[in-house]
């Protein structure tokens, strides 16, 4: 893999693996500027797909890039039975001089390969994980709104799709991408939300899926997360199953807490919690800036002692959708505590700032994250 990512000439070798066939109904020039202009998250596509697919003893086939539209999936797929899939998620961003460009892709594309070896799918090729979303993403490049904070979100899937009803490896396997035009995650701009702990229902638990990006995570998280809503918080976060004792995540993002020492803590990588390419990120700019950043087991307890005390000055979540988000206040059936007055803190405003800069270009990208798909 090249050390230059600016170069698209790398990438322009990966995307010619890919057959790119005609669409006579995309969107003309106003309806497509029209939906972008202010999306909801996740609910518009773009004109187009990737799609490609695996046979066992054949390996991946028929690399295309095609108009977007429904599937046709057999009524026993396996993935409809036993929930066979895994999927991944990043953002391709316009920057003021119209070129387009994509976050740590690499970094996706390993985690796409981590997930589908837990979920016994077929593993894809780096290079056609990231063949695949950058050449969705010029084809559709129109589709990339140019609104700071707007972005074409990217979705990258594969699923079982043999028609059997058993419990065994898959032998057919799709894999696609599409592409979402998205605003801001949380509407309002950058301000606390507050959290709902959840103590009962859980994501997953030790030896499970919680490290894989799967849709059966998110599926156990929904109970919890409205649970949250009932009690008039935005996102839930869960503690581990099996002591119901330690901080994990959110239903989709990880959290950190700055403690007032100037160190941060987020919950360590231990099987349980989705190891984010956000909280990576946010790992290595705090260091670049004198933070110590320890990943350890955090009691929800003590760190609820030191929200209360004042040794904990800030707490945050991150994720893709979100970038980063301030969390002002975690509540439960037996507590609710307030972190620093419901404030945005200075670190977690710095930190946001700094990434959001190193997508846009406004940044110098010193760790050479960023990767050009077009001019």
């Amino acid at each position: 893999m090249q050390e230059n990512h600016c170069d698209t000439s790398y990438l322009d070798d990966l995307v010619s693996k890919f057959t790119v066939l005609p669409n006579p109904n995309a969107a003309s020039d106003a309806k497509r500027n029209e939906l972008i202009d202010k999306p909801a998250f996740g609910q518009i596509f773009s004109d187009n797909m990737v799609h490609m697919s695996w046979t066992k003893g054949e390996g991946w086939s028929d690399r295309r890039v095609e108009p977007y539209g429904p599937l046709k999936m057999d009524p026993g797929a396996s993935v409809l039975h036993y929930a066979q899939e895994c999927f991944e998620g990043l953002k391709a961003y316009k920057r003021t001089d119209e070129s387009i460009w994509l976050f740590r892709p690499d970094v996706n594309a390993i985690r796409f390969q981590n997930s589908a070896k837990r979920l016994y799918l077929p593993e894809l090729s780096v290079d056609d994980f990231i063949g695949s979303v950058a050449a969705l993403v010029k084809r559709d490049r129109q589709w990339v709104p140019s609104r700071r904070e707007y972005t074409l979100y990217m979705r990258p899937f594969m699923f079982a799709s043999e028609p059997f009803l058993g419990v065994r490896e898959a032998h057919e396997v799709e894999y696609c991408v599409i592409a979402s035009p998205s605003g801001p995650y949380f509407k309002g701009g950058l301000k606390p939300v507050s959290i709902w702990v959840e103590d009962q229902w859980f994501r997953t638990g030790p030896g499970g899926t919680g490290f894989a990006k799967c849709g059966g995570n998110y599926a156990a998280s929904l109970l919890g997360e409205y649970k949250g809503i009932e009690h008039g918080c935005e996102q839930v976060c869960f503690v581990d199953a099996a002591t119901k004792t330690y901080l994990e995540e959110l239903g989709g993002m990880n959290v950190f807490a700055l403690h007032k020492d100037g160190h941060l803590e987020t919950p360590s990588l231990t099987g349980n919690i989705l190891p984010g390419v956000t909280r990576r990120s946010i790992i290595q700019l705090a260091e670049d800036h004198g933070h110590e950043v320890t990943e350890t087991m955090i009691p929800l307890e003590k760190l609820l002692e030191d929200i209360r005390s004042g040794e904990v000055t800030e707490v945050f979540a991150c994720g893709t959708a979100a970038i980063i988000t301030p969390i002002g206040r975690f509540k439960s059936e037996k507590f609710e505590v307030e972190v620093s007055g419901c404030e945005v803190g200075k670190l977690t405003k710095e930190l946001r700032d700094e990434l959001l800069g190193i997508q846009l270009g406004e940044v110098e990208d010193t760790h050479n994250w960023m990767w050009k798909v077009c001019d």
